[in-house]
Formats: C-alpha cells, sequence, structure tokens
C-alpha cells in the first residue's frame, strides 16, 4: 500500500476513535469491561492522544506529495 493512502485511512481511524471518545466525554457514557469500569479521565486523555495523532496523519499525508 502506498504510504500516502496509509496515512490517510490511519488518520481517518483514529479520527472516528477520537470522535467516539469525545462523544462519550459529552454524553457521560459509561464503558465497562469485563466488571471494570473505565474511568472518565481515560476518555479525555485518548481525546488529546488520538485526536493529535489523526492530525499529525492528516499533516503527513498531505506533505508526503
Amino acid at each position: 500500500m502506498e504510504q500516502k493512502i496509509f496515512l490517510k485511512v490511519a488518520s481517518v481511524i483514529f479520527g472516528i476513535v477520537a470522535i467516539v471518545h469525545l462523544l462519550r466525554v459529552a454524553s457521560s457514557w459509561s464503558l465497562v469491561i469485563e466488571n471494570f469500569a473505565v474511568p472518565m479521565w481515560v476518555s479525555y486523555l485518548a481525546v488529546i492522544l488520538i485526536g493529535y495523532m489523526s492530525y499529525q496523519g492528516c499533516k503527513l499525508a498531505k506533505a508526503n506529495k
């Protein structure tokens, strides 16, 4: 797969995941995995980190012509 296409696909996937975490924060959805309640701060952190990864991927795909 061409690097530019890979960067675009990865950026879109990261963006979708960041949006889902943002929706979780905005809607106060609870998340339980195997009897473990995931704290809300995990989604705050995920929005920042994964959103940044999505942004950087888009930036790299644009620069990689």
